[in-house]
Formats: C-alpha cells, sequence, structure tokens
C-alpha cells in the first residue's frame, strides 16, 4: 500500500457535487491498494499513519502525531499504483482489483481508527470524487507499507 500523506487546513470530498466528508486540520490520505497488499500491509500502514510526528508542536515543528489530536481524511486512490516507465499512458497493472481493494482500504481505515479512538471519514471507494484542501506548509509525504 502506499499513501500520499498531506498535512492540511482543512480537506473537503464531493461526489457528484455533493460533499460527503470534511476535515480541519490534520492529515489528509490518499491511500493506493497494491496487487500484492493484504491485512498485514494495511495494518502497518495505518499504524506509521497513527504515529507519524508530522503536525506542529507548541514550538511550531513537526513534533505531534494523529495520536496526539488533529483529524484524518482517507481518500482511495488507485491511480498512486500507476507504472510511468514506459510510454505516455499509465498503467494501472500493479493496482489490485476494485473489489478485492475495497476490504483493504476499508481495514486500513478501522485500523486507523481504532488506534485513533475517533472514526476516520473518508471518500466514496470507487467514485469520482473531488478533494479539495489547503496544505499546511506545504507538507506532503509517501508513506509505503
Amino acid at each position: 500500500m502506499v499513501c500520499v500523506v498531506q498535512r492540511v487546513l482543512h480537506a473537503a470530498v464531493a461526489v457528484a457535487g455533493a460533499e460527503v466528508s470534511r476535515i480541519g486540520p490534520g492529515l489528509l490520505l490518499l491511500v493506493g491498494v497494491g496487487k500484492d497488499d493484504t491485512a498485514g500491509s494495511a495494518a502497518r500502514l495505518a499504524e506509521r499513519v497513527a504515529k507519524l510526528r508530522v503536525l506542529d508542536d507548541a514550538e511550531g515543528r513537526m513534533g505531534r502525531s494523529l495520536l496526539e489530536g488533529g483529524e484524518a481524511l482517507a481518500v482511495s486512490q488507485f491511480t498512486l499504483q500507476a507504472d510511468l516507465g514506459k510510454g505516455n499512458r499509465p498503467s494501472f497493472h500493479r493496482a489490485m482489483p476494485s473489489e478485492a481493494a475495497r476490504p483493504l482500504f476499508e481495514g486500513f481505515v478501522a485500523e486507523l481508527s481504532s488506534r485513533l479512538g475517533r472514526p476516520v471519514p473518508t471518500g466514496v471507494f470507487g467514485a469520482g470524487m473531488r478533494v479539495d484542501l489547503a496544505n499546511d506548509g506545504p507538507a506532503t509525504f509517501i508513506l509505503e507499507a
């Protein structure tokens, strides 16, 4: 699994023009499930995201994690598994098929919610989504599990 972590002042997801999720300060998580990923990959990624210390502490340094506050919004994004090595069109042979990827994405969200002790809102799996955000920093990180 790959996760693009963006520190945000706020983020929202809309589907067909209707907002489905919104957060304030915290982390926007764009998650791509690869064909070799497992439930273990989802659990490892959730642990890493929960403990990632990229939120500002009292001194204005990256010293806090989601465990210490801040919101998270998880959005499935299969295009993160794109192979751009040949030609001009991305290949998605590394992405897990949707019907198998959905339970892994949902497992990641459930595990992260459990670790944080609060629900993690999401986009709509498989839908065309509009993601609006205000990147804070900007601070963007890539995690793999």
